[in-house]
C-alpha cells in the first residue's frame, strides 16, 4: 500500500493520501453485493439468488461503490496510520479523490495528530527531600485519634457547654423576620467546634447550660449555597436541650484489645501504629516523589499546541471513569446528579481544570516510552490481565477480549516510564515550608 503524510506548518493537522488496493477494492464489493442482494426483488430469481452478472448489468457495479468503501476503508485507513507513523486524536475528513474501475482507489484525509514532544532533563531530577521519620508525638496523636473515637457521649448535668461537647438543640432562622427554607430542625445533635454549621453559630452556644435558649446571631458567607441568602444577616432562636461531653477511655492494655484484635497490649498497639504510620509516611513521599518529578520532566520538555480534540477526549474520559466509580457503589448518574443538585456540565467544568497539564503529561511519559524503548513483556501482560480480572471480578478471558495486548503494553510501558523518571530523582531540595523558617 502507498500511503504519503503532508503536514502542515505550525498546526496539528495535515493531509493523509492513501490507496485501497483492487483486491480489497474487489474484497469490499463483494461484501456490499452479498448484503445487497439480499433484500433485491429480480423477476425469475428467487430472493437473494440473483446473479451478479445480472445486478452488475441492471444496476452498474458503481452502484455497490459507497457499500464496498465502507467496508474496507476502516482497515485501509489504519493501515495507511500504521505506514506513516502518525498518531490521529479525532475522526478524519475522508474525501474520495478516485474511485476508478479495476484500479486502486485513492483518498485523502484531513487528520489532527498528536503535537511533536521534545523531551528535556526527565532523568536526575531534583525534588523536595520527603520525611519518613515516624516520631512518638505521630504515635500519641494517632493513639488519642483512635481514642477519640471510643468515645462515649454523657450527659453534662448543669454545666455550661465547652467546645468538643455536643449538644441537642431545636433552632429557628429567620432573615429580616422572615423564615427561611432549611433554617428549622428539632433535636439536633451538633459538636461544638466542628465548624459544620455557619460560622460564628457554634461559639455562641459555648458557655451555655441544658434549658437555656440563646438568640444567634450570624451572617451567612458570600459563597453559601443558597444564592439567595448569601451575606444575609440572620438570627436562629435556639433552645438547648442537653448537653454531653466525651467520656474516653483509658489507653490501657484492654483499651488496645478494644481497638486491634490482633494486639494483647497497649505496647504492642503502639508498635503496630508505629509501623501502619512509617507504611503511610512511605507512600506517601513516594507519590509526592513521583508528581514532583514528573512535573518537572512536563516542564523541561517543549511540546506543540494541544488540539481541542484531545483536551475533549481527557473531560470525557475523566468523567466516564468518577461516573463508573459511582456505579460502583450503587449509585446511577442520574442518582448521583440528584443527590449532589449537579448537572453534568458542571462536573464536566470541574475535569475541564487541568486537562491540558494532565493531557502534557501523558503525551510526555509516551515520548519516554518511545525514547527509553520501553515495552511490557509477556509475563507482565499476563500478570496485567491477572490483577485486573481479580480487581473488577470478572473471568481473565473476558479482560483478554476486551483489551489488546498493544493497549496492556501501552499502560505498562507507561507506568514504567513512570517509574524511571521517579526512581532516578534525587531528593535535595529543602522543603519550602523548612526555607521559610
Amino acid at each position: 500500500m502507498s500511503a504519503k503524510w503532508e503536514k502542515q506548518e505550525g498546526t496539528n493537522e495535515g493531509k493523509l493520501t492513501f490507496e485501497i488496493a483492487p483486491e480489497q477494492v474487489k474484497e469490499g464489493l463483494d461484501i456490499a453485493f452479498n448484503r445487497v442482494k439480499k433484500s433485491l426483488n429480480v423477476p425469475g430469481f428467487r430472493k437473494g439468488k440473483v446473479p451478479r452478472q445480472i445486478f452488475n448489468k441492471m444496476y452498474g457495479e458503481e452502484a455497490l461503490y459507497q457499500d464496498a468503501l465502507n467496508a474496507v476503508l476502516p482497515a485501509a485507513y489504519e493501515a495507511a496510520i500504521k505506514e506513516t507513523d502518525i498518531k490521529p486524536v479525532a475522526q478524519p475528513e475522508i474525501d474520495v479523490e478516485s474511485m476508478e474501475k479495476e484500479s486502486a482507489w485513492v483518498l485523502t484525509a484531513k487528520v489532527t495528530v498528536q503535537p511533536e514532544v521534545e523531551l528535556g532533563q526527565y532523568k536526575d531530577l531534583e525534588v523536595t527531600k520527603q520525611n519518613t521519620e515516624v516520631t512518638d508525638e505521630d504515635v500519641d496523636a494517632e493513639l488519642k485519634r483512635r481514642q477519640q473515637q471510643q468515645a462515649e457521649l454523657v450527659l453534662k448535668e448543669d454545666a455550661p457547654a465547652e467546645n468538643g461537647d455536643t449538644v441537642v438543640i431545636d433552632f429557628e432562622g429567620k432573615v429580616d423576620g422572615e423564615a427561611f427554607d432549611g433554617g428549622s430542625a428539632q433535636n439536633h445533635s451538633l459538636e461544638l467546634g466542628s465548624n459544620t454549621f455557619i460560622p460564628g453559630f457554634e461559639d455562641q452556644l459555648v458557655g451555655h447550660k441544658a434549658g437555656e435558649t440563646v438568640e444567634v446571631k450570624v451572617t451567612f458567607p458570600e459563597d453559601y449555597q443558597a444564592e439567595d441568602l448569601q451575606g444575609k444577616d440572620a438570627v436562629f432562636t435556639t433552645t438547648i436541650h442537653e448537653v454531653k461531653t466525651k467520656e474516653l477511655p483509658a489507653l490501657d492494655d484492654e483499651f488496645a484489645k478494644d481497638v486491634d484484635e490482633e494486639v494483647e497490649t497497649l505496647v504492642e498497639l503502639k508498635a503496630k501504629i508505629k509501623e501502619e504510620l512509617a507504611k503511610n509516611k512511605a507512600e506517601f513521599a513516594k507519590n509526592q516523589v513521583q508528581e514532583e518529578a514528573i512535573a518537572a520532566a512536563v516542564k523541561n520538555a517543549t511540546i506543540g499546541e494541544i488540539p481541542a480534540a484531545m483536551i475533549e477526549d481527557d473531560v470525557q474520559r475523566q468523567l466516564d471513569q468518577y461516573l463508573s466509580g459511582m456505579q460502583q457503589q450503587g449509585i446511577s448518574p442520574e442518582m448521583y446528579y440528584q443527590l449532589t443538585g449537579t448537572k453534568e456540565e458542571d462536573l464536566r467544568k470541574q475535569f475541564e481544570d487541568g486537562a491540558e497539564e494532565r493531557v502534557k503529561t501523558n503525551l510526555v511519559l509516551e515520548a519516554v516510552v518511545a525514547a527509553e524503548g520501553l515495552k511490557a513483556s509477556e509475563e507482565e501482560i499476563n500478570n496485567e490481565i491477572k490483577n485486573l480480572a481479580a480487581q473488577y471480578n470478572m473471568d481473565e478471558k473476558a479482560v483478554r477480549s476486551a483489551l489488546s495486548d498493544d493497549m496492556l503494553d501501552h499502560d505498562i510501558s507507561v507506568r514504567k516510564a513512570v517509574e524511571l523518571i521517579a526512581d532516578s530523582a534525587k531528593q535535595t531540595l529543602e522543603p519550602k515550608e523548612e526555607a521559610n523558617d
